[in-house]
């Protein structure tokens, strides 16, 4: 029997993805419950919050600026109270699509070709080759993402990306199959294949159910499926560790993962992906929020390391 603790789950929050989060931590709650824990919601929807007593450790189910980008991991750790995920620093690092791939790259993993653009107005980069993948460097849930597929569509596309705050990460389109593999406690979980049913896997098709279909475990031969799960703990080292994350893929056709972006509060409604991918390994959504409350509590808390596959 587990021990009952009193856990803070804070959910909703003031970014972007505050809607995506209220459900997180509405599931996380409810699992929490189910687990014999006594649990209290905490919504800082202004950017600030105040823990009931007593609180034994906080579970963050916020997504986006504010929650993964180390600002209350580092608030949290003021108030010297535990909570799950990855440490200030590491959010802030894996945040910053750009700051995560260049020490991805640092380590070998494949990236694709990019340039930064800081202002509006830009002009078509010339060193690359379209189509382009235009994203926000500082969002999450595809908030701004957009396609470049002719010349003539890059201004409306990089206004639009603009307008969710720049700077803006310029891709050359990698070709293959979009995957995602969860990391808990060092573990990597089975790999999740992502195929919208039209076009790309954008915000829309990410939230619309039924718009998006998931194969889990993904139809990769062994060889290919132990390589994406090297690499996913390969990034999730390259920005310094944590008890759990995501790490999105782009798997070309010879078999190699390009890295995308690493996750470090991945959504956890019981559909999101990283539950998908722990019930492929046969843990249930209750078992799954209890293990990353037990990560928490753990001494190395979030700055646990993959271990080698």
């Amino acid at each position: 029997m587990t021990e009952a603790l009193d856990i803070c789950v804070m959910l909703g929050g003031p970014s972007p993805e505050r809607e995506v989060s209220l459900r997180s931590g509405a599931a996380v709650a409810e699992s929490l419950r189910e687990a014999g824990h006594r649990v209290v919601e905490v919504d800082p929807v202004d950017g600030t919050f105040q823990l009931p007593p007593n609180v034994d450790v906080v579970f963050l189910a916020l997504h986006g600026t504010y929650g993964e980008d180390g600002t209350v991991q580092s608030e949290l750790d003021a108030l010297g109270t535990p909570y799950t995920g990855c440490s200030a620093e590491v959010s802030r690092l894996a945040f910053d699509k750009v700051q995560t791939k260049r020490v991805c790259a640092a380590l070998g993993l494949a990236t694709a070709n990019d340039v930064v653009i800081e202002e509006d107005g830009a002009e078509l980069p010339l060193g690359l080759t379209l189509p382009l993948v235009l994203k926000p460097v500082a969002q999450g849930s595809s908030i701004g993402l957009e396609f470049v597929d002719s010349a003539s569509a890059w201004p409306s596309a990089l206004a639009k990306a603009m307008a969710h705050g720049g700077p803006v990460l310029v891709e050359e389109k990698v070709v293959g199959r979009e995957v995602t593999v969860g990391i808990v406690g060092g573990e990597p979980l089975p790999v999740v294949e992502i195929r919208p049913k039209t076009g790309a896997y954008d915000y829309t098709n990410k939230y619309t159910t039924g718009a998006t279909e998931y194969i889990c475990p993904a139809e990769f031969d062994e060889a290919t499926t132990l390589r994406i799960q090297t690499a996913a703990g390969q990034a999730l080292t390259a920005v310094g560790g944590g008890s759990y994350a995501r790490v999105d893929f782009i798997v070309r056709d010879c078999g190699e993962p390009v890295l995308l972006e690493v996750n470090t509060l991945p959504g956890m409604t019981e559909t999101s992906l990283l539950p998908k991918a722990a019930k492929a390994a046969g843990m249930s959504f209750v078992e799954l929020c209890q293990r990353l409350v037990d990560l928490a509590l753990e001494p190395a808390g979030q700055m646990a390391q993959p271990e080698p596959i």
